[in-house]
């Protein structure tokens, strides 16, 4: 099963969480695709989404869209050594949204914005989404 992240292309704290990603999917299980690129905003189209101000992430699954706390852990799961934050679904989810949304709407101020992202290796390169 392939899930693909949806991210802000722009924010530095994001692409830092897509790096640790990147390096703890040991099973390849997660694609990557910025919120500004044209197959992220065919999706928040799609779906009824904001396409500009991003203040979430978005785990695209099966046609299901998981946001904000509910996509990081449902990311968390699957990554090898921190699959144990599941257990944090146990939280309701205003609770853990609350907590989301504080990070989110300081991330730029707190780690900043950035032109560039990481430059992928070329296997890491397949795990990206093109459109």
């Amino acid at each position: 099963m392939t899930d693909v992240i949806l991210f802000d292309g722009v924010c530095n704290f994001c692409n830092a969480a897509i790096n640790f990603v990147i390096d703890h999917d040991a099973e390849r299980r997660f694609r990557f695709a910025p919120l500004q690129s044209t197959f992220g905003q065919r999706v928040l189209k799609e779906n009824h989404r904001q396409t500009i101000d991003f203040d979430t992430v978005i785990l695209v699954r099966e046609g299901q869209l998981y946001e904000k706390s509910a996509a990081a852990l449902e990311i968390a799961r699957y990554l090898k050594g921190w699959s144990w934050l599941y257990v944090f679904r146990w939280v309701p989810r205003p609770v853990r949204d609350f907590f989301y949304t504080i990070i989110a709407k300081n991330r730029y101020r707190i780690f900043g914005k950035t032109e560039a992202c990481r430059i992928p290796t070329p296997e890491e390169k397949k795990l990206f989404v093109i459109e």
